[in-house]
């Protein structure tokens, strides 16, 4: 009798303890495991749109409006919004058709920048080419390193462009001679910034580094928790970027000293995403997309979480940050699950969501009053307009950030080519 108790006692322990087991791991998972809910935090400063960006090149007092715009830097300006004014682009309106184009025969996976009536950008296969806006001409190309993927960055007469061969080069931006190269030891597809005689930009070393222009000499690098991969942007004295150890960071640009820093922990169990894509800066705010899947809005001055909206899948892409008149400020940005989103820029609520049928990995760039993004594998370029959502272009050529403009035409990347385009009403 008893040795058949204990061996009662024993069975029931093999059915107890399997009980407990799936009991904790229940209360584990919906403790710790579950991915947490966005974020809405009314009290944080948001400044109403006015002037708030910088532009990348101080214009000099002209008597008459220039009849091209400048784009020096990806993203357009110093803030990196992604954002030409109406009064810039009174003339770039769709629809539009192709003046030239060049093919590189290599993926060209950001942007060009622009000065004047020239194009520079970089090709994967590690090339810079120099293109004349109104022909569609090669000026000149320059092998830098046998990877690229990032905007170069155009200065007093100089380009600077990083590699993932581990380098950052300065050419002369009319002949494509090297200035000088440094060697960073580690690879880098972080557009640079550059301002007031330096650049500024990240590597895979989690290093983010300030040189001179002229030379090349560093000036101050500081540390993070992860890579960069992200170009930096600038505001008032501090520049802002991401890293892939989930943190978001300010720093003071004089000299790298930490002003605040932010981690975000918006995956299951605590985890943290990673920040791939540059951040935007308007409205005394940080605007910026993870691979937890969401759109991030921090306050600039501290760093506390504005917002968070969730996204069906990864955002890769940086924002564009627009205050269009007569539509509210918004934050325009693609993700990974195939739609493209126009979130209210003080609180993160959905204005409308864009299905283009296809993941968006690229920054989408608003020119007036429509925005401009790409889909990866489809290759599409679609055009929307800001106010109701609605589409009023298509391009067939298209995979990761399309559109710049000087204001007077659209020049569009796609997979392996360039295009220069003109409206096809004047």
């Amino acid at each position: 009798m008893l040795r058949s108790a204990a061996r009662w006692a024993r069975r029931r322990w093999y059915f107890v303890v399997p009980s407990v087991l799936v009991v904790a791991g229940v209360i584990v998972y919906f403790t710790w495991g579950q991915r947490p809910g966005d974020v809405l935090n009314s009290t944080v400063p948001f400044t109403s749109p006015s002037t708030t960006t910088t532009p990348a090149v101080t214009p000099k007092k002209k008597t008459k409006a220039p009849d091209t715009v400048d784009w020096p830097v990806f993203g357009f300006d110093l803030q990196r919004t992604h954002y030409l004014p109406a009064a810039d682009a009174k003339m770039v309106k769709p629809p539009f058709r192709s003046i030239w184009s060049i093919n590189t025969h290599s993926l060209i996976e950001y942007q060009p920048v622009l000065f004047k009536d020239t194009l520079w950008f970089q090709s994967n296969a590690g090339e810079v080419w120099a293109v004349n806006t109104k022909t569609g001409k090669a000026l000149w190309r320059k092998r830098i390193g046998t990877l690229a993927a990032a905007s170069p960055a155009y200065m007093d007469g100089r380009v600077f462009a990083t590699t993932l061969s581990g380098k950052v080069t300065a050419l002369d931006a009319k002949t494509g001679r090297v200035e000088w190269a440094r060697n960073l030891g580690a690879r880098s597809e972080s557009s640079p910034l550059a301002m007031r005689g330096n650049i500024y930009f990240g590597a895979e070393n989690g290093r983010v580094y300030a040189m001179r222009a002229r030379d090349g000499k560093i000036l101050w690098t500081y540390k993070t928790s992860g890579d960069v991969t992200a170009g930096p942007a600038y505001s008032k004295g501090i520049l802002f970027f991401g890293d892939y150890g989930g943190n978001m960071q300010a720093v003071r640009i004089g000299d790298g000293s930490l002003v605040w820093k932010r981690h975000v922990a918006g995956l299951p169990f605590g985890r943290s995403g990673g920040f791939y894509g540059t951040p935007a800066i308007a409205f005394d705010r940080v605007y910026v997309g993870n691979l937890d899947r969401k759109v991030y809005s921090f306050a600039a001055s501290d760093g506390q979480i504005a917002w968070s909206h969730s996204t069906g899948n990864y955002v890769y892409a940086p924002p564009a940050v627009a205050a269009v008149p007569g539509v509210t400020p918004s934050v325009y940005v693609g993700s990974y699950d195939g739609h493209f989103y126009a979130l209210d820029a003080r609180t993160g609520a959905p204005r409308w969501t864009f299905s283009a049928g296809d993941s968006i990995s690229g920054a989408g760039t608003v020119i007036g009053r429509t925005v401009y993004f790409s889909t990866v594998h489809t290759h599409k370029t679609f055009g929307v307009d800001v106010e109701s959502g609605k589409q009023v272009w298509l391009f067939g050529h298209g995979a990761y950030t399309p559109a710049i403009s000087d204001g007077q035409r659209l020049y569009l990347t796609g997979y392996s080519s360039e295009y220069g385009l003109i409206p096809r009403k004047p």
